[in-house]
Parts: structure tokens; C-alpha cells; sequence
């Protein structure tokens, strides 16, 4: 989890002083916010629907925009921002955003199939929830970058070339590697004062349990980030 978030945040590309904002403030996103406020960031701004996640940001010295009280995110960014736009935007939400709501029936019809039937569906029909990709090219700065952390499956997504192209936008994404960022990490870590809170992250130590899979998935109990300690 934490070479994601020092990915994500190195992929931003956020300049000294300069700002980054932050869609979803799970994990990683908690931990990018964190990572940007040891860094270079002047200004972090993290996004999100969840109250607890939204509170949790906060302790860390991260601006917080409500996604479910704003009808227009991006534009609130960008007043926060001096009216160009954020540097670096984060998307650490991926293909499960809320906002979408076809696309999330599509997905969650396709999970209803018989396997071998739902494998061949996806393949033809996959679509992602695109909410969040949209609000983040439209929250960057021109001559920005985008940090794409959170996970797309789908083949067939429509992407705004014109809006990117326009914007001269650079976009950074993948799995991260891991090894790269360990030499960079590990100070942290072995810091006695916990300089990133990755004790306080941990909302719930539980044994392995099935629920506690689904107390994640439907944030319930405040639960942001779940210890399984078999």
C-alpha cells in the first residue's frame, strides 16, 4: 500500500511549493495526502464522499473537499487553487466511483452471470465508472499531471483525447514498483516518530473473517483501513 501512495504521489510530479488534490481518501489516498505534506506540496487537497475519511484527512494538515456536498468539484479546486487548477491530481478511486450509475449496473449485472459467461461479457462490454478520471482532467492545471493509482479494467472506456490534448496534460499510471521506492520509504518507517501515522491508519485489528472484508466494502463502523491478524 505504501509504495502505491509514494508512487502516486512521485507520479504527480508536484513542483516545490506547488499543490496537489487527491480523489479518494482510502488508504492510499490517506497515505499520497500524508506522503505530499512530508514532501514538496504547499497545499494538499483530498476529496472524498466518507465523513471518517474526510476527518481523518484533516488531522494531517490536508484540505478537504466533500464530493457529496459540491455539484462541481473540479471548480472547487480550482478555487482553491488561484483559479488554474491543481498541479498534480491524484486519482486513487479508480473504476469503483460512486457517480456513475449505469456503469455500476452494467458491472454489477455482469457479477450476477455464471462465471465463464460474465468472463466473456466483460471482455465485450467492460466499462468502467469514469466519474472520478473526469473531474480529475478537468481539476489539473494545464501543463499538469495526472497520477492515476486507482484501478480501470474496462477496454472499452471513453476517454476526452481532445480535453487531455488541449490541456497538455501528462498522464502517469500502473502497478507500483514496489522496489524502487523502499530505499525512500524505509526512513520513515523506522522513524520512532511516525512522521506518516501509518500506526493511526489502522481503523480495525480483527482476525480473519469474512466480515471484515465487507465491513470495508461498505465503510461501515468508520472502517478505512482493516489489520487482519490471523
Amino acid at each position: 500500500m505504501l509504495p502505491t501512495a509514494w508512487q502516486a504521489y512521485e507520479y504527480a510530479a508536484v513542483p516545490d511549493g506547488g499543490n496537489v488534490a487527491i480523489f479518494g481518501l482510502g488508504p492510499i489516498g490517506q497515505m499520497a495526502g500524508r506522503i505530499a505534506r512530508q514532501r514538496s506540496a504547499e497545499t494538499v487537497i483530498g476529496i472524498d464522499i466518507v465523513p471518517k475519511r474526510l476527518e481523518m484527512a484533516r488531522r494531517y494538515d490536508i484540505e478537504t473537499i466533500d464530493a457529496g456536498a459540491h455539484d462541481d468539484v473540479p471548480g472547487a479546486i480550482r478555487q482553491m487553487t488561484g483559479g488554474r487548477g491543481a498541479d498534480g491530481v491524484i486519482d486513487a478511486v479508480g473504476m469503483e466511483a460512486h457517480g456513475a450509475p449505469v456503469e455500476e449496473l452494467a458491472q454489477k449485472a455482469t457479477g450476477l452471470l455464471p462465471k465463464p459467461v460474465a468472463a466473456r461479457a466483460t471482455e465485450k462490454l467492460a466499462v468502467d465508472r469514469m466519474e472520478v478520471l473526469y473531474n480529475a482532467i478537468d481539476a489539473v492545471r494545464r501543463g499538469g499531471t495526472l497520477s492515476i493509482s486507482g484501478v480501470y479494467g474496462g477496454r472499452l472506456d471513453p476517454i476526452p483525447l481532445m480535453q487531455l490534448f488541449d490541456k497538455g496534460i501528462q498522464i502517469r499510471m500502473g502497478q507500483a514498483h514496489v522496489k524502487r521506492w523502499v530505499d525512500d520509504i524505509m526512513p520513515l518507517l523506522t522513524d520512532d516518530a511516525d512522521p506518516l501515522g501509518a500506526e493511526d491508519l489502522a481503523t480495525h485489528r480483527l482476525p480473519l473473517a469474512p466480515e471484515a472484508y465487507e465491513m470495508f466494502q461498505k465503510k461501515e463502523y468508520g472502517a478505512i483501513k482493516v489489520v487482519l491478524r490471523p
